[in-house]
């Protein structure tokens, strides 16, 4: 099973941003392929395939991290892309976290997946949601200032979610997720 543990924006939020994105993906562009409004989330940690023998385990020692982290406030705001902007493969909505709570909680997420015997994906944690994958590395810069405009509502995120992924098999032939588990931050 293809897992990652996220946080979900609440729907308000979603709404918010599908709104701001809705004209952009108008856009006749066919090297982009922008990501479902229903599949957006912040990835926390990334763990690729999972037996499903040791998901128990991992549900364990995510319930644990989640009950020791408060609720946090969270915004999206600006954007970027992945590797760069001149040779973009992912564009994304940035994630303002006054607090710093979310590399934390990234952090914690990894060390409970460690703690379950499960590899999480070593690329350092960069708080973001994806907006669009691209076919062929492009320069994006026009889309990054577009972006740049955007500030989402605030919101408090309150839980972590452990999301299957399966590829494919989503909207435009993109995933489709599944939440697996979801825990309360109650810290």
């Amino acid at each position: 099973m293809r897992l990652f543990v996220a946080v979900v924006p609440p729907v308000e939020v979603v709404e918010h941003l599908a709104e701001f994105v809705g004209p952009r993906r108008d856009h006749p562009d066919e090297d982009i392929r922008w990501a479902a409004d229903e599949n957006w989330h912040i990835t926390l940690a990334f763990l690729g395939d999972v037996p499903e023998y040791k998901t128990g385990e991992l549900s364990e020692w995510l319930e644990a991290a989640a009950g020791r982290q408060k609720p946090f406030d969270l915004r999206l705001a600006g954007s970027g892309a992945f590797p760069s902007v001149a040779d973009a493969r992912v564009l994304w909505t940035g994630v303002r976290d006054e607090s710093e709570a979310l590399p934390h909680l990234a952090m914690t997420t990894r060390s409970a997946a460690n703690k379950a015997g499960v590899t999480v994906d070593g690329r350092k944690f960069t708080p973001h949601l994806t907006l669009a994958r691209l076919r062929q590395p492009m320069d994006v810069v026009r889309w990054v200032r577009v972006f740049d405009e955007y500030s989402g509502p605030a919101w408090t995120a309150e839980s972590i979610e452990l999301i299957s992924s399966r590829l494919g098999e989503g909207p435009s032939h993109g995933a489709a997720y599944d939440t697996v588990g979801e825990w309360s931050f109650s810290g």
